[in-house]
């Protein structure tokens, strides 16, 4: 894509640039980043994207940026969108392919040197529970009758089936259900491909990470979310609604676009297609779109665990518990303030995380007092960090902020650049493990195709859109 507008954006702070609307905006763009991080999205033009997505129709505030934002289909991924519910519309390129790929973290009793010296058998452990790459089957099969269920109740399901916790449900965004969830307006090949799925995670940057503490930033909230001290181990699963997910995003691409061509030909770019707030896709998409979702949240319940079987299988005496559940490719509707006029919102979050600051409601109560946990993972191999919601990220960016690294580097290029093999020797002389089902599945993930974590955090939190809490470390990789 090129960068048709040729546009500097405009720096107003140390970690915030703007473009101020012209033309078709509706509103301006803000981009929360460093310089060095500016210079990367320069250089892969999703900041057109950006623009863009500020000429959508009831969109509030700001067309916002996140720190690793870069280029994707239709908004950046990083890109997020507060657009007004009644007199807007829901957009699926501001959601994306996955929907509801999100991060799942888990804290231990367990500290690093114990694991360290069984992590061969307990990766083996977790790559026959929980079965990783394209086409993995899952060993769990759903009758009609229990996907629908998963589908409209999401995580809600496996609790009543035996599978993992009630506290799990507690530590989760929504609580692991969407209830605007419509089943229905689901097509029955989205329901195929996702049928075989449940429990199992996926290819591309999906991972399962066995991690320990190396750093703790503020104790007293990571004492809230259950990290006490330096040394313990926890569980990071990054994964989404898998083929389901995917397919109902490109059966509702193709529904817009069929009864939109008008729309489209408005658009500067096809990919933002969307349908108006009071049309009936737009209610279909959302409920759709939902159900998705709720396969993501129990697809992710699941296989937590999963993992608690495996580290029981290894150490008898483990115990593990979620912290918490975070989404970061779906739209909520959510309650906002833009130009001093309070509104409702489908927030749209793509590559972004949402980082509600104390007091919301949405938060689960145990952690309401100090704001929202926020994952960010590293690329393979290098650091994770937990952060915390806060109060100036409901006013700078609708309560978002990053959701990863951010690529920077497309999977061929990876691919070209490094083989499987001598990344996972690299890693190992870093007493970082890694069992993957392809060469491919490790070498299009290499640590340098993406951009440095350590800079996109310190950006959300030295911008206030999410305060540090931890540092996690890799000791085991799974992935696809």
């Amino acid at each position: 894509m090129e960068n048709t507008h040729n546009i500097t954006p405009k720096k107003i702070s140390d970690f915030a640039y703007t473009i101020e609307k012209t033309g078709s905006m509706n509103v301006p763009v803000k981009i929360i980043a460093s310089e060095k991080l500016m210079d990367k999205m320069l250089q892969d033009n999703c900041i057109t994207q950006g623009i863009h997505v500020a000429t959508l129709p009831g969109i509030k505030g700001w067309s916002v940026m996140m720190p690793d934002a870069h280029q994707g289909y239709g908004f950046s991924i990083g890109g997020v969108a507060a657009i007004d519910c009644e007199h807007g519309c829901i957009s699926p390129g501001g959601i994306g392919f996955d929907i509801n790929c999100g991060v799942r973290l888990l804290a231990s009793n367990l500290k690093k040197e114990d694991v360290q010296q069984k992590i061969d058998p307990l990766l083996n452990a977790l790559f026959r529970l929980i079965p990783p790459g394209v086409g993995a089957k899952s060993l769990y099969r759903l009758t009609d009758k229990e996907l629908e269920d998963v589908l409209r109740n999401g995580a809600t399901w496996a609790v009543k089936a035996n599978i993992g916790l009630q506290e799990d449900l507690e530590c989760c965004e929504e609580s692991g259900t969407m209830p605007e969830a419509d089943p229905t307006k689901v097509s029955q090949k989205a329901k195929s491909r996702g049928r075989g799925q449940l429990g199992t995670l996926g290819a591309g940057n999906h991972f399962l990470e066995i991690q320990y503490v190396e750093e703790i930033f503020d104790q007293d909230i990571a004492k809230t979310f259950g990290i006490t001290e330096v040394g313990q181990v926890v569980i990071m699963i990054h994964t989404g609604s898998r083929g389901l997910g995917h397919q109902v995003c490109s059966d509702y691409l193709r529904k817009m676009e069929e009864a939109f061509p008008d729309i489209i030909a408005s658009l500067p770019e096809k990919d933002l297609i969307y349908a108006p707030a009071k049309s009936p896709l737009a209610k279909e998409y959302y409920g759709a779109m939902c159900a998705a979702a709720n396969f993501a949240w129990t697809n992710r319940h699941v296989i937590g665990h999963q993992v608690r079987k495996a580290f029981k299988s290894v150490f008898p005496e483990s115990n593990l518990q979620t912290i918490y559940d975070v989404a970061h490719n779906i739209a909520k509707k959510e309650e906002h303030v833009a130009d001093g006029k309070p509104f409702t919102a489908w927030v749209h979050r793509k590559g972004a995380t949402r980082a509600f600051g104390p007091k919301r409601k949405e938060i689960p109560e145990r952690y309401r007092n100090v704001g929202q946990p926020i994952f960010i993972p590293g690329s393979m191999g290098t650091a994770s960090y937990v952060l915390v919601g806060t109060e100036k990220a409901m006013q700078e960016s609708f309560g978002s902020t990053a959701h990863g690294a951010g690529r920077m580097m497309s999977r061929v290029q990876a691919n070209k650049n490094w083989s499987g093999e001598e990344i996972k020797a690299d890693l190992a002389k870093e007493h970082i493990i890694v069992k993957a089902k392809s060469w491919r599945g490790i070498s299009e993930e290499a640590p340098l195709a993406y951009k440095d974590v350590d800079e996109v955090v310190k950006v959300s939190h030295d911008a206030g859109i999410g305060s540090l809490v931890a540092k996690l470390k890799p000791m085991g990789v799974v992935k696809g």
